[in-house]
């Protein structure tokens, strides 16, 4: 019932209706209409066709106007993500009664797909933020979830997720961050790689060892930005993702209150993983949606561009490449949609198939994009053209929330253990 008191009030917020045409990506596809195969809409209810159309009108109308300036320029979009916020998709998965939306992961999953055709990389931080939320909600006691559930769905503040370390990556388990209990205080000393966000953002969910080797000694701490001891590296210069911001988080005698820590001590590698499960999923939409946005974009070039006398479009070769693309995006579409009801499900199979679906999305997407920068010759090389942003923007996605290869391991684990 929460749910649905939810979408109903999403339709409500609609503010950013088609009929707004400014010649942008998906106002053009609309009026000429999606090709039946690669429809994103099947499978759908009603309710989740009303909020992806908002997620649509919202990509179109409020971000791929932008999305090149905020690459070009490293423009953090806050004002952006809090209008995002408004429709809902701030803390999606967070339950209603602290400003959540109370959605499924499939429903997530749906909305980040749209969101990502307007732009990847700023819905790849959302998708984060969304990640920080949920394991607050989820993790956090009812003080917890009170004191900061309410401004990250509402994304007057934003998360980011600390887990990496310049020493611990794939061996996430080996982290070296330290938290010492000192009364009612955790003092933590180290830092974190490559955070999402990283000193732009208002709250950071920390994996830090508070016990001994492995996994079952780490633990995970809220620390707010402002806290003594807390500072941030340079800026990092990036392939792509431009849009938000990343840097090292730095622990120098850091004070943080017991009262920040989520669950109990020991608990932290099993949140974090848990964490992971959904931002897999997430992670997986965004390609999912950018290869949506470029195989659309593919097919308008193939119409106007003329070799050899004629439009593309005639080219058997290029057909049988623009198909491929099609099997492959539909093929992702549907991995991802199963996993994300497993993981809702909470069905044994649920950690497999998140790495599959993240494995197989991201590869093939990453495919999928960068075929049609092929597909644009020249053109496609230029940054007057969008697909070139979308192959940058989600090449890091094969490394990012556990790389492919660890994908593989887990999968491969998954399926041994059978024996």
């Amino acid at each position: 019932m929460a749910a649905a008191a939810t979408l109903s009030r999403l339709v409500r917020l609609r503010l950013y209706s088609i009929s707004r045409n400014n010649g942008l990506l998906f106002n053009r596809v609309q009026r000429r209409g999606i090709a039946a195969c690669i429809d994103p809409s099947v499978g759908l209810s009603d309710e989740q066709r009303e909020f992806q159309k908002v997620a649509f009108d919202f990509a179109a109308n409020e971000m791929a106007p932008h999305m090149a300036h905020w690459d070009q320029n490293e423009i953090f979009p806050v004002e952006t993500m809090r209008k995002a916020a408004q429709l809902g998709f701030g803390g999606t998965c967070v339950h209603p009664d602290v400003g959540g939306s109370g959605l499924s992961r499939l429903d997530a999953s749906v909305v980040f797909e749209a969101l990502s055709t307007g732009c990847a990389s700023t819905t790849a931080y959302m998708s984060i933020h969304n990640m920080c939320a949920w394991m607050i909600d989820t993790f956090g006691n009812n003080e917890q979830r009170g004191k900061y559930c309410p401004d990250l769905c509402s994304m007057e503040k934003f998360a980011s997720y600390c887990l990496t370390e310049p020493g611990s990556g794939s061996d996430a388990a080996s982290l070296l961050t330290s938290a010492k209990l000192q009364g009612d205080l955790y003092v933590l000393n180290g830092s974190k790689a490559f955070i999402s966000g990283g000193g732009d953002t208002d709250v950071y969910v920390v994996m830090c060892r508070t016990g001994g080797k492995g996994p079952k000694g780490i633990s995970c701490l809220v620390v707010e930005k402002g806290t003594p001891g807390l500072s941030f590296g340079k800026k990092e210069k990036k392939v792509g993702w431009n849009s938000q911001p990343t840097r090292a988080v730095i622990f120098e005698d850091c004070k943080v209150p017991v009262a920040n820590r989520l669950g109990i001590e020991g608990q932290g590698f099993n949140i974090a993983m848990k964490g992971l499960n959904g931002g897999r999923i997430n992670i997986a939409s965004c390609s999912v949606g950018a290869a949506q946005a470029c195989i659309q974009l593919t097919r308008d070039h193939m119409h106007v561009r003329k070799q050899f006398g004629e439009p593309l479009s005639n080219s058997q070769f290029l057909q049988f490449k623009l198909a491929e693309m099609a099997t492959r995006l539909v093929a992702s579409r549907l991995m991802v949609r199963q996993a994300a009801l497993a993981l809702q499900e909470d069905r044994p199979d649920a950690v497999p198939l998140c790495s599959m679906a993240k494995l197989f999305a991201t590869d093939e997407c990453f495919t999928i994009c960068n075929q049609a920068l092929q597909m644009h010759g020249g053109y496609g090389y230029l940054k007057d053209y969008a697909v070139q942003q979308f192959v940058r923007d989600i090449r890091v996605h094969q490394i990012l929330e556990g790389t492919n290869e660890v994908m593989r391991m887990i999968i491969a684990r998954s399926l041994l253990a059978e024996f």
